[in-house]
């Protein structure tokens, strides 16, 4: 499935005998399992088969002699046998249940590991995240890697209505990690966050996600596309120069394929005019358009939203006329937060 989904990228750089290789080397390691399995049974069921069998005759040989001697007589040989054989069918419960115990062992070993992997979780800290739908108003805000390295300490900042954020510094500095922070989603940060929340907050990653079915489905998320909603789709569509695709809102197709990256870039957008939230987190969302494009995007979404809150991560220096303050991280912990 994962080189299904890559396999353009895949033909582009020539690396067929890589995947290949990389295929063969899963499969053969799913086949040796299977074999491992199969001798194991084997194994097992050919050792109860054994001991099953040796269990009828066992009694009869043990007795044998004092039976030909005249010691006891065939009644007593064939109590001896039926006293054994409630005996050993008595004990033969573990010998028989074995794989059930190992079902069993092997369903109590995840689910220990998820209760650990939940209590490791719960001893993180947590942002604390106030739903407020007129500001952004963090708080003390700590943001470090999984190795415990500070990419962010001691971060405060309030916005209100209308104000805008541009994060900018060095690949790797956090700028994406702080937004999965303030959205709650990063499990390394600690703090207090205010902000809009549920519909009311909106993120817009580098590669928007489209969901499969009707393309009315996929500019109108994470809202219902509703056939109502018609006028309202198409013109967001031509606003962001999508025009082409106002008349296939019930086309049911993968669109996260048809479109190219500028294209479903641009959808989002369409996403963003359509929902109307309180507070918009772009994250590099315009990395596939061109530079007029892009401002006349970010233009477009400020006329039509002037109440709304912006935090957008870019590295464009054509991106700061529409932000009223920029956030300059270093990734060692340290920031320098200017309002224009």
């Amino acid at each position: 499935m994962r080189l299904r989904e890559y396999a353009e990228n895949v033909a582009f750089y020539q690396g067929w005998r890589i995947e290949r290789d990389t295929l063969l080397g899963r499969f053969s390691a799913l086949i040796l399992n299977v074999w491992a399995l199969v001798y194991r049974s084997l194994k097992f069921d050919g050792f109860n088969l054994a001991v099953s069998q040796v269990a009828v005759v066992f009694p009869f040989i043990l007795q044998a002699p004092r039976f030909f001697s005249g010691a006891i007589k065939l009644g007593d040989v064939m109590q001896t046998s039926q006293a054994f054989g409630q005996v050993q069918d008595s004990l033969s419960f573990f010998r028989s249940s074995y794989d059930t115990f190992a079902q069993y062992r092997a369903t109590l070993d995840r689910l220990t590991g998820f209760m650990d992997a939940n209590q490791q979780a719960r001893e993180l800290p947590r942002v604390e995240r106030i739903a407020d739908a007129q500001v952004l108003d963090i708080r003390g805000m700590q943001v470090s890697r999984p190795d415990g390295q500070t990419l962010l300490g001691d971060f405060n900042l309030s916005l209100t209505p209308g104000q805008s954020l541009l994060i900018k510094g060095p690949s790797g500095c956090g700028k994406t990690t702080l937004l999965r922070a303030i959205a709650g989603l990063w499990p390394y940060a600690e703090g207090e966050v205010r902000c809009p929340g549920g519909e009311s907050a909106l993120f817009l990653s580098q590669r928007p996600y489209l969901p499969l079915g009707m393309l009315r489905t996929a500019v109108a998320y994470p809202a219902p596309g509703l056939p109502g909603d018609d006028e309202r789709l198409v013109q967001a569509l031509r606003e962001v120069n999508l025009g082409h695709l106002t008349d296939k809102l019930d086309v049911s197709s993968d669109w996260g394929r048809i479109l190219s990256i500028g294209e479903q870039q641009r959808l989002a957008f369409a996403r963003v005019l359509v929902n109307q939230p309180k507070i918009v987190f772009l994250d590099e969302s315009t990395s596939a358009m061109d530079e007029g494009l892009e401002h006349g995007l970010y233009e477009l979404m400020r006329e039509r939203m002037k109440d709304s809150i912006l935090v957008s991560v870019g590295h464009r220096a054509t991106l700061a006329v529409f932000h009223s303050h920029h956030l300059l991280l270093d990734g060692k912990g340290g920031w320098n937060l200017v309002e224009r």
